[in-house]
């Protein structure tokens, strides 16, 4: 039988099993007290259940089958994307988020090794939105040493260090903005949406990381606020690429987004 490799498992009861067949996601919940302490082989492929996720939801309750539901493969739902996007330079903001040492830095505390993959990219629209004279916005994760986020994550981006810092290779300019905040999302107590609305910005561009934490939470707020987004996957790293399908599929769907390249975004 076929065998998932190595996997994580967390005390809060998820089991994210990696390197199944292209395409498909298996997906398995347990009991936390299953799961502390314990490390396990990995379990053979037909013992984990799956469901089809682009056919309907999972079962209300054990027993319970809705139409179209049965135990199989996940599918990825198609994602649509476009190949370029033209958005008025005057109205629109790159928002680069969290591209500090603790997230992009092979040393940081928090490194999230596809990131290092996502400047080139992130460097071309700094270049882009700047010579067109689009606003450029950075957030920076910005912790006390007693943040209540350690509890959740091992300690990062605690303010005044250098995990703390923007990337070198992507420093901000004089003229841009650096919004500091204290949670995932950009918008959630700083004053991101009133310089928005001040410099008249109708859309934005969001890259950086984590895709399908800050930079999921911030598109999603910025959609919730009415702002028109576009997200360049090659300009946005995720922990895993589960994390990005969802965090591009969530973009897509729900807050009616596009997804493209950073080649493909033109500031007109």
């Amino acid at each position: 039988a076929t065998e998932v490799p190595a996997y994580t498992l967390y005390a809060e009861g998820l089991e994210l099993l990696q390197g199944a067949e292209e395409g498909l996601l298996p997906l398995r919940v347990l009991r936390g007290e299953e799961l502390k302490g314990e490390k396990r082989a990995p379990p053979r492929l037909e013992e984990v259940p799956y469901f089809h996720a682009n056919e309907c939801s999972p079962p209300s309750s054990p027993g319970s089958r809705r139409p179209g539901y049965h135990e199989g493969m996940v599918q990825v739902p198609e994602i649509p994307k476009v190949e370029t996007v033209e958005l008025p330079a005057k109205e629109t903001a790159l928002i680069v988020v969290d591209m500090q040492n603790d997230f992009a830095h092979p040393k940081g505390a928090l490194f999230v090794p596809d990131a290092p993959q996502s400047v080139p990219a992130i460097r071309l629209l700094l270049e882009r939105a700047r010579q067109a004279g689009a606003k450029v916005v950075y957030t920076q994760d910005w912790h006390r040493e007693d943040d209540p986020e350690f509890q959740i994550w091992p300690r990062h981006a605690v303010a005044g260090t250098w995990g703390a810092e923007i990337l070198e290779e992507l420093k901000p300019e004089p003229e841009d903005l650096v919004i500091r905040k204290v949670r995932y999302d950009a918008f959630y107590g700083t004053p991101l949406d009133h310089y928005l609305h001040l410099f008249g910005v109708k859309h934005v561009v969001v890259t950086g990381t984590v895709a399908n934490i800050c930079v999921l939470h911030t598109a999603g707020s910025a959609a919730l606020r009415w702002y028109n987004v576009v997200l360049p996957e090659d300009a946005t790293s995720a922990l895993t690429p589960f994390d990005l399908e969802a965090t591009l599929r969530q973009v897509t769907f729900l807050y009616q987004g596009k997804v493209t390249r950073a080649e493909g975004v033109r500031f007109v």
